[in-house]
């Protein structure tokens, strides 16, 4: 053995390097047969799926330009990025977006801008903006609720996005007044960090299901009542980046702490069907939002990426012959999200945002619903202008995800479904999320927020309002096409949003169900 020893010991560095390229040449061509590239050209052939891996990397740093990427480009994330950690986030020698292209936004400004007074909340804090709507209100649930934010945190669950993301959102949201959507995934103890609370349930029931896999109204109801941060309920009929398609979470990616807050097994997976086992019909999903807000007290509303609007109508309809509905509608855009899903639903089902909206929200504006509903919207509205745009065609808050995601160090690395995320956001791997420290990131969430308010103020200054609910669909200007160049909002679409019942922005403030009273009840 010894002898031996001393004979490798004496072996070139060089001449092992070659004899390990030679086995890897031998696999290549003699063993694997499921690569032809590195069949044809072994261990070369290897250097072109090295590559490949890593190019959305170099297309991101070293080809793409400043507006040019998708889902969000260099100018979009900068923005955030510098937002999140209170830098500047101007740009100098004007724009380099191309302001002639289809879609650009243009907001009218007034000649004389809204000009606020001495006691106005806005000079205590400059990103003061609630919801000028309180979820509930028209159907007197025992426990109306005003969103403090404007902006706030979209349905992430645990277990797509780690622990440590979790936390930091929530207590950033928590310092910012805004809310945070729990996503499909149940209520974790890391989404119990301060933070308002909007516990949402999809066709898995996790967090409220039954042994059989059904959904709980007892589990619930303890839920809601352990945790008086949960201020609204949200049943998710579909969402933008798969609607109409359940969902597997691998069994290698349920802790026990995850299956403990989904209520399902170790390590085995789990399936979210396509449709709910709770009711079939439009009346039973109508009795199941009732039944939910006698039981807890709560607002109920529902999520939905747009499609036909067949079954809207339905609703609509329902809504005008019993006098009861959803509080508040959530609408998804097709663009996708945080949600992995195949390139066939991601590209091409359900309507982009844009157009979702203000299909639906045309059709309950023409049977006179829209008072009655808190409209929210989300699909890559995180940015001031385009919040402006939704504000006028009728949105009352909006949420984020990836926006969300970016303020806290996401680099859209896009490999959310691999568990690979190198930022350690939407990982379940201990090590990569050790690197998010959550009193840090926290408060970039929270920076991000303030900020993203501020700006859609001073926007709505500029147009001559006080708050953006006031905006109308004459206020914003989008270039239509080549024939047409551009029109405002109205004549593009076809409707005028309803107005919405808003006095002065004091009145928001002195609003007894108005959340993220320990971040307003602290405004100096």
């Amino acid at each position: 053995m010894d002898s031996i020893l001393g004979f490798l010991s004496t072996v070139s560095w060089w001449i092992w390097l070659l004899i390990i390229l030679l086995i890897v040449a031998i696999r290549d061509i003699f063993i694997q047969n499921a690569h032809t590239i590195s069949h044809n050209f072994p261990i070369v052939g290897h250097l072109r799926y090295w590559l490949e891996s890593i190019g959305p990397e170099m297309r991101q740093y070293f080809v793409a330009n400043n507006r040019e990427e998708l889902p969000f480009n260099r100018i979009e994330r900068s923005w955030i990025y510098a937002s999140a950690k209170k830098e500047n986030n101007y740009e100098g020698f004007g724009t380099d977006r191309d302001i002639y292209a289809h879609q650009h936004i243009f907001v009218k400004n007034q000649m004389m801008a809204y000009k606020i007074g001495s006691g106005h909340p806005n000079k205590k804090d400059n990103s003061f903006l609630p919801c000028a709507k309180v979820m509930g209100a028209y159907n007197q649930r025992k426990k109306p609720f005003r969103p403090a934010s404007a902006i706030n945190v979209s349905a992430m669950s645990f277990g797509s996005l780690s622990a440590a993301a979790i936390e930091s959102l929530n207590v950033g949201v928590a310092k910012a007044g805004a809310y945070h959507n729990t996503g499909e995934g149940g209520l974790s103890p890391y989404h119990k960090k301060g933070g308002d609370i909007i516990f949402h349930f999809g066709t898995g029931y996790f967090g409220v299901r039954s042994e059989d896999g059904n959904f709980s109204m007892e589990k619930l109801k303890t839920l809601v009542n352990e945790n008086p941060c949960i201020k609204a309920i949200e049943i998710k009929l579909s969402q933008g980046a798969k609607p109409g398609k359940g969902g597997v979470l691998p069994g290698a990616k349920i802790t026990p702490e995850i299956a403990k807050i989904r209520g399902v097994e170790v390590g085995k997976d789990v399936l979210s069907p396509a449709t709910h086992k709770a009711f079939d019909t439009i009346p039973e999903l109508l009795e199941l939002i009732e039944d939910i807000a006698e039981q807890t007290g709560l607002p109920v509303g529902v999520k939905g990426a747009i499609g036909k609007l067949d079954q809207w109508e339905e609703l609509a309809d329902l809504m005008i012959k019993t006098g009861k509905g959803p509080d508040f509608i959530t609408v998804d855009g097709g663009e996708g999200g945080t949600g992995a899903a195949p390139p066939s639903f991601a590209d091409h089902v359900s309507l982009p945002w844009v157009y979702g909206f203000s299909s639906l929200y045309k059709l309950f504006l023409d049977k006179n619903l829209t008072e009655r509903i808190v409209f929210i919207g989300s699909g890559k509205l995180g940015f001031p202008a385009k919040a402006a745009m939704a504000f006028a065609m009728g949105v009352d808050c909006i949420n984020v995800a990836r926006e969300a995601m970016m303020s806290i160090g996401c680099i859209q690395a896009q490999v959310c479904h691999t568990n690979r995320c190198p930022a350690g956001v939407a990982t379940q791997s201990k090590w990569l999320q050790n690197g998010i420290h959550v009193p840090l990131k926290s408060d970039r969430l929270a920076q991000y927020f303030k900020t993203f308010r501020k700006e859609l103020i001073e926007i709505t200054h500029s147009a001559g309002y006080e708050h953006p609910c006031q905006f109308t669909m004459d206020d914003i200007q989008v270039n239509v096409d080549d024939d047409f160049l551009h029109s405002d909002l109205k004549s593009t679409y076809g409707y005028e949003k309803s107005k919405v019942d808003f006095n002065n922005m004091q009145e928001l403030y002195d609003c007894e169900f108005l959340g993220g009273r320990d971040f307003h009840g602290t405004i100096k």
